[in-house]
């Protein structure tokens, strides 16, 4: 039996992959900062909180971070951690830089200090891209961040191809573009307008307020960008990754999929809020799979239209439940 370690493991992505590894027959061990409380909910939605281990520790620290490596030897480390909103990191740029980028370099060390032998994966993103140089992102596109948190993640994607080139670690960056599910926070703009969807339908709201409806997106489904997680560290070489679905769409076209789907028009309670509109705005954003696709073998499964569908009735039955 293998054994896989997260931080992050209370996260969307965490909580699918911990499912994945899981039927997979992996043992796996979550890192979790100690807080006053644990929010254990989107495990438990997908019904496996009881079958995690859990690890007390934080990114933030190294030694913590070390002691659960020594005590549990995993096989594999996917680093998910971080504050991973975009928006937040206008406002919060030194905890963006210290959780975000400093994260990743704790765990390398972590890693290198303990067992370099370790397989670990790193969750980069498709905002390294900002004010993009090309019409499509590739792995070999040149970066240009427009946020804290991107500036962030910049550090630890070439913090994590230096840990690899120097002391050959089997690191991974998995440059994913936005992925969606019904375990998404509500201060992400899909799960923003599924649960405004669901709670207008109930009569419990009677608007939507967002920012920049014309900025497009590579949207795919977490569920099946987990599996890309996975695939990178069952390879005989680590290298670097695009995992995205090769299509792009507005806020604006997802969210009359949305309101669509309960059969109300979008255009009677969106109101738009300059207020929202990020001080550094990304335009676009469409990732190129190909690389994935051809040394993976993996591909989406699931389009924008089904993951919006799915989100909509999540939160349809999370409002009527209250």
């Amino acid at each position: 039996m293998k054994t896989a370690f997260l931080t992050g493991i209370t996260g969307q992505d965490g909580a699918y992959l911990a499912k994945f590894l899981l039927e997979k027959g992996y043992r796996v061990v979550g890192l979790v900062p100690r807080r006053s409380t644990v929010d254990r909910w989107r495990l438990e939605y997908l019904g496996i909180a009881d079958e995690v281990e859990y690890r007390d520790g934080d990114i933030l620290d190294l030694a913590s971070l070390m002691r659960a490596l020594k005590a549990t030897q995993p096989d594999e480390v996917y680093h998910l951690a971080a504050q991973s909103f975009v928006g937040s990191s206008w406002e919060q740029p030194i905890l963006t830089a210290q959780s975000t980028g400093m994260g990743v370099l704790h765990v390398l060390e972590a890693i290198r200090e303990t067992n370099p032998a370790i397989k670990m994966y790193q969750a980069s993103s498709s905002e390294l891209y900002g004010l993009i140089q090309e019409p499509q992102q590739s792995e070999k596109t040149p970066f240009y961040p427009r946020s804290p948190y991107a500036v962030s993640k910049l550090f630890g994607y070439w913090m994590t191809k230096n840990y690899r080139e120097s002391f050959q670690m089997y690191c991974c960056n998995g440059i994913l573009f936005n992925h969606e599910s019904p375990l998404r926070g509500l201060e992400f703009v899909t799960r923003k307008v599924t649960h405004a969807v669901a709670r207008i339908v109930a009569k419990k709201q009677n608007e939507l307020r967002l920012g920049n409806i014309h900025a497009k997106r590579d949207w795919g489904f977490a569920g099946d960008f987990v599996e890309a997680m996975w695939l990178m560290l069952q390879q005989e070489k680590p290298d670097d990754y695009v995992i995205a679905t090769g299509k792009t769409s507005t806020v604006e076209d997802m969210c009359k999929i949305a309101f669509d789907y309960v059969g109300l028009n979008y255009k009677d309670y969106l109101v738009i809020d300059p207020d929202l509109y990020r001080p550094a705005e990304v335009d676009v954003l469409l990732g190129n799979p190909e690389k994935a696709k051809r040394e993976l073998g993996w591909a989406p499964k699931t389009n924008l239209v089904e993951l919006i569908h799915m989100m909509v009735e999540a939160d349809l039955r999370r409002v009527a439940k209250g």
